[in-house]
C-alpha cells in the first residue's frame, strides 16, 4: 500500500526526476509552490503544461510522450476525471510512480498504475510527504533552514 511511511519514503527517495502534470507558471498556484519546494530538495522537475514554453526554468511539455528522457513519476494536478489518459501515458514512457494530488483520486487510474507494476499513490502531497518524512515542514509548512527558538531581529 502506497500510504504507509516506509513506501512513501521508498518513493520519495527513489524517484528523482518528476514530471508534474498541470504545473502552472503562476507563483501562487499551489503546483508552482510544490514543484519548487521540490527543485530546491534536489528534484528534477519536467512541468508538464502546454501553455507555457518554461516554468521554473525548465523547458515545459504539451504530453508527457514529448519529453525527450527518463521521467521517474507522474505528478498529477489536474481534476480526477482526467487522471486515466494521464496514467495511460505515464505507463507508456515508463514511469515507475504516478501520484495524484490532494482532492485528485481516480481509482481507475489508481490500477492501471498498479497493473503495471509502477507504484500509486491518490490524494496527497509529494512537498507536504517529503517534509513530513525528512524534515522541513514546520507550523506554516515551509522550511525557513533557521533552528532556532528565537525569532529574527
Amino acid at each position: 500500500m502506497a500510504d504507509d511511511i516506509s513506501t512513501l519514503r521508498r518513493i520519495l527517495r527513489g524517484n528523482h526526476t518528476i514530471a508534474i502534470v498541470g504545473l502552472s507558471a503562476e507563483w501562487h498556484r499551489p503546483s508552482f509552490f510544490v514543484g519548487k519546494y521540490l527543485q530546491s530538495h534536489g528534484y528534477r522537475i519536467v512541468p508538464v503544461n502546454p501553455k507555457y514554453p518554461e516554468i521554473l526554468g525548465e523547458t515545459s511539455y504539451a504530453r508527457l510522450e514529448d519529453i525527450p528522457f527518463p521521467v521517474d513519476m507522474v505528478d498529477v494536478f489536474r481534476k480526477p476525471a482526467d487522471v486515466l489518459p494521464i496514467a495511460q501515458s505515464a505507463v507508456a514512457i515508463g514511469a515507475k510512480c504516478l501520484w495524484q494530488q490532494l482532492g485528485v483520486a481516480n481509482a481507475e487510474a489508481d490500477a492501471l498504475a498498479r497493473a503495471a507494476g509502477m507504484d500509486s499513490v491518490m490524494d496527497r502531497c509529494p512537498k507536504i510527504e517529503h517534509a513530513r518524512l525528512f524534515g522541513g515542514l514546520n507550523w506554516v509548512g515551509v522550511d525557513t533552514q533557521v533552528i532556532s527558538a528565537r525569532r529574527p531581529q
